[in-house]
């Protein structure tokens, strides 16, 4: 480490020159005192007493003070210049030093109590030693559905892969078990379709809706597809373990036990990991690339993009046994009060019951209140073919809680990271979109890094991805909008204006037609159009205002369905400005929407 010693500097008092008083109609003379003293006023005042110095700069002549008064003055010019420069060479190096701090400790998670940091820097002779022997090419943080899916996907494409993942076990989740017909055919694309078989997943043909004792069937449009496309619902557990098993046969796909702690960071590129090994060992892993996606409590992902995380919901999950559905094959949807309950098939004997609870406080599992609110505000509201098994699996209290998170994507431009899945991205649950939209963003993220040989070069290939998050855009932006209007239209509201709004999508839906496959073809998917989003639920709106000026239009019926349509605004505008108008309805219009490959890159 190179010590930088403190500056040194002299200082050299010169007189106050006075003219003297015979010289004082001299014109040229009074000019030059004035620049003698410009130059030297700044220094030490005591010697303006000293005789012997005035009366020694009376007997110089014109010419010796201007000779004197040019070498003071270039002497400055020279000291000032070398001056300035060493202080140029010293302000530089503190600099550097201090924005690697500062940038650093920005990085820094600050919800992480034991201190460890999301960045860390390594020594740099010590890491470029390390980092030149190459651990993989691609480091993946997760198995999850977006690790497992891309580590197969990248590893089918040569790609020596590295995925570390805190937990190896089965895991045993209420969210991420039903995969819409758009989602399933991803799948097919990857080549991971056969990951749903063999787990005793369950076809899912459309949606039913409810509302007051009546019922819609809003069955999927595939009648241009193959008879195997549908929806899939399923363990999210056994879905994840048989993708993890097909990644892991792959000979340059490494799956490994534990917990990453931090980014590991070299001069603001990513160059790998650090982490903690089942054992408790601490290691470091290095490629070029580092694929975030660790899910929704991502420990990381405050380094990477600028998370606005909000929970509007709870989901209480049950599962219902011995028990049909009212319509088999599909996915139920009851608007209760104070917000929707869902239901649908996992295996052939079980189906999920998730009661989603508005705000982030519910009530109690140890003492019984939780019990007491969904026997007593929930149960009469689930259809009498279920209410049974639903009572059952109450008592049978294997309830488990799962907070309902949002937050957009806002991504930070990091060389050598990236996010994905829910680290990077969430939506409403209500919908199920969120497999559909990890598994579509892996095609794009597939599709992107197919032409490059390699991923070495991390400025280039950060400035090549920045396309990745325009190209996404049609599918996440339709999904995630359309997940988050849903949501707040089908919760009861005490005002009058928004009951309205939920009435009338209710009868909207039931027209048929384009009024009911249009949406549900957003929804599944399979028609992923922001344009078509936003038309279809002002349709709505604009459908609920003319039943209120009908039979006779009365000012309050028309101050209500004002009201519907400042309230629809309201809903859909902050959402739509969240995920970015430019990306999501003009594309085409961004100048990464055309970014290619690095030339280097590329030979």
């Amino acid at each position: 480490m190179v010590l930088i010693k403190p500056a040194t500097y002299s200082t050299i008092s010169l007189p106050f020159l006075r003219p003297p008083p015979h010289a004082t109609h001299h014109i040229q003379t009074r000019k030059n005192y004035r620049t003698i003293f410009t130059v030297t006023s700044h220094r030490s005042i005591k010697h303006r007493s000293s005789p012997h110095l005035i009366s020694f700069t009376n007997v110089l002549t014109t010419d010796q003070r201007k000779n004197m008064e040019n070498t003071i003055d270039n002497s400055y010019i020279v000291a000032t210049f070398f001056v300035s420069l060493l202080g140029f060479v010293v302000l530089s190096a503190l600099r550097r030093r201090i924005s690697n701090s500062v940038s650093h400790s920005r990085k820094t998670g600050s919800g992480n109590s034991s201190g460890i940091r999301n960045r860390s820097n390594s020594t740099r002779g010590e890491f470029h030693s390390r980092y030149g022997s190459g651990d993989a090419d691609v480091i993946i943080v997760g198995a999850g559905v977006s690790g497992a899916a891309l580590a197969y996907t990248l590893g089918k494409q040569g790609c020596k892969i590295r995925v570390i993942e805190r937990d190896l076990t089965e895991p045993d989740r209420i969210v991420g078990e039903l995969l819409q017909p758009g989602g399933y055919l991803k799948l097919i694309e990857l080549g991971l379709e056969d990951c749903v078989e063999d787990i005793d997943g369950q076809r899912i043909l459309g949606y039913a809706l409810f509302k007051d004792g009546k019922s819609i069937k809003l069955p999927y449009s595939l009648e241009n597809f193959h008879s195997d496309v549908s929806g899939r619902s399923f363990h999210n557990g056994r879905f994840i373990k048989k993708m993890r098993e097909k990644a892991a046969v792959l000979p340059n796909v490494e799956l490994e036990q534990g917990t990453v702690t931090s980014l590991v960071e070299d001069e603001g590129t990513i160059r790998g990991v650090q982490y903690k090994t089942k054992s408790g060992e601490l290691m470091q892993a290095f490629a070029p690339l580092t694929v975030v996606c660790d899910g929704c409590f991502s420990n990381l992902r405050r380094s990477l993009c600028k998370p606005q995380v909000d929970v509007p919901s709870c989901f209480v999950g049950l599962v219902l046994e011995n028990c049909e559905l009212p319509y088999p094959n599909h996915g139920h949807v009851i608007l209760a009060d104070p917000s929707p309950i869902l239901f649908y098939p996992i295996s052939s004997s079980e189906i999920r019951c998730l009661v989603d609870i508005p705000g982030q406080k519910l009530p109690s599992l140890g003492n019984g209140d939780m019990a007491k609110y969904l026997k007593t505000i929930v149960a009469p509201q689930v259809p009498r073919e279920l209410h049974d098994a639903f009572i059952a699996a109450i008592d049978s209290r294997n309830l488990k809680t799962m907070p309902n998170r949002t937050m957009p994507a806002s991504p930070v431009r990091t060389p050598g990271a990236l996010l994905l899945g829910d680290a990077f991205n969430m939506r409403h649950p209500l919908t199920g979109g969120g497999m559909t939209v990890a598994l579509s963003d892996i095609v794009v993220l597939r599709d992107l890094l197919k032409p490059l040989p390699d991923f070495t070069d991390a400025d280039s290939l950060t400035k090549y991805l920045e396309s990745f998050y325009t190209l996404r855009k049609p599918m996440a932006s339709t999904i995630n909008t359309l997940a988050g209007a849903l949501y707040k239209v089908f919760s009861a509201s005490p005002d009058q204006a928004m009951m309205e709004m939920r009435e009338a999508c209710f009868d909207y839906l039931r027209l048929g037609g384009a009024c009911s496959s249009g949406p549900v073809g957003l929804l599944s998917g399979l028609n992923p159009s922001p344009i078509w989003l936003v038309l279809h639920f002002f349709a709505v709106a604009v459908y609920g205002f003319g039943r209120l000026l009908l039979p006779l239009p009365t000012p309050k019926r028309l101050w209500i369905g004002v009201r519907l349509i400042l309230g629809a605004s309201g809903i859909i505008f902050p959402i739509i400005k969240a995920e970015g108008v430019r990306h999501m309805f003009f594309p085409a219009s961004v100048p990464t929407y055309y970014r290619a490959p690095a030339k280097k890159a590329s030979q």
